[in-house]
């Protein structure tokens, strides 16, 4: 097993080059929020733009449309019930992240549906929350896509249809490999599942342990999708910055909230992106 480390971490966050601009950090696609959950995606756009992605575009209920542009001005908003425009722009993206706040009506399996039938393979997509709860139902064919899944304990026991306490490393890695899939299985060490590797997330408290702390991940993860080399680089700094983030905040604080992670990211990002070694 391999530990994700900040010298590991700082090999993959560079500088900026001088001649870039927007459109060379990504566009990203959050699809989710329904009407009583419309945070979850909010918090989950606000990981992915403070995690550098050049353009953001949230699918989400309408009802959250005020709320999203209170929130994040720099993020564009889509009427999710639109699903003919969906359809139309989805290829333009680079990342597509679907489940945060999504639900688990009909509404919502017909854009997981969407997601799945329309993704094309230069793109990556992660399915959290009740993307996942939905996708283990097995009526949903698997994206020609990159595909990321981030659950919980419990969401990873509905996505195997095994009882978590049963399996280890071998067993959860096999998983990953059927679903043909990276995994973050999401715990007080997270462990990453990639290939033939096996990931382990050093950092992390307690103090993290708020609603939203896995939305906000997933939005770092897709926005960091377009701006790394290769998937496996933007999954595991994403998960490291997160919980990295959040055991410094707590050093000064018993709550660690999803939103003050997300305001730290440039930060150590900038940070972590002018050293080759650990600056820590």
């Amino acid at each position: 097993m391999k530990k994700i480390t900040p010298k590991v971490i700082c090999a993959w966050i560079k500088q900026r080059d001088d001649e870039t601009n927007k459109g060379d950090y990504g566009r990203v696609l959050l699809i989710g929020g329904n009407e009583q959950l419309g945070g979850a995606i909010i918090m989950a756009a606000q990981g992915a733009i403070y995690s550098g992605a050049g353009l953001v575009s949230v699918a989400t209920h309408s009802l959250n449309h005020s709320a999203l542009h209170a929130r994040l001005p720099e993020a564009m908003f889509i009427d999710s019930s639109d699903t003919d425009y969906l359809v139309q722009v989805l290829p333009k993206f680079d990342a597509v992240l679907i489940g945060p706040g999504l639900g688990l009506d009909a509404t919502a399996r017909a854009l997981l549906t969407l997601v799945c039938a329309h993704a094309q393979p230069h793109q990556r997509v992660i399915i959290d929350g009740d993307g996942i709860t939905l996708y283990a139902s097995k009526d949903f064919d698997k994206p020609q896509a990159t595909l990321i899944f981030t659950p919980h304990r419990t969401e990873w026991e509905r996505l195997t249809h095994t009882d978590t306490t049963d399996l280890d490393d071998m067993k959860n890695q096999d998983f990953a490999t059927e679903l043909d899939a990276i995994v973050v299985l999401k715990d007080h060490r997270t462990r990453v599942y990639i290939e033939d590797d096996i990931w382990q997330n050093i950092y992390g408290t307690p103090a993290m342990a708020t609603g939203g702390m896995g939305d906000t991940l997933a939005g770092m993860i897709a926005g960091l999708l377009g701006q790394l080399d290769k998937p496996k680089h933007a999954v595991l700094t994403a998960v490291f910055l997160h919980s990295y983030i959040g055991e410094t905040l707590a050093k000064k604080k018993y709550v660690v909230l999803p939103t003050e992670v997300a305001e730290q990211i440039p930060y150590y990002l900038k940070r972590f992106s002018e050293t080759d070694d650990n600056p820590y």
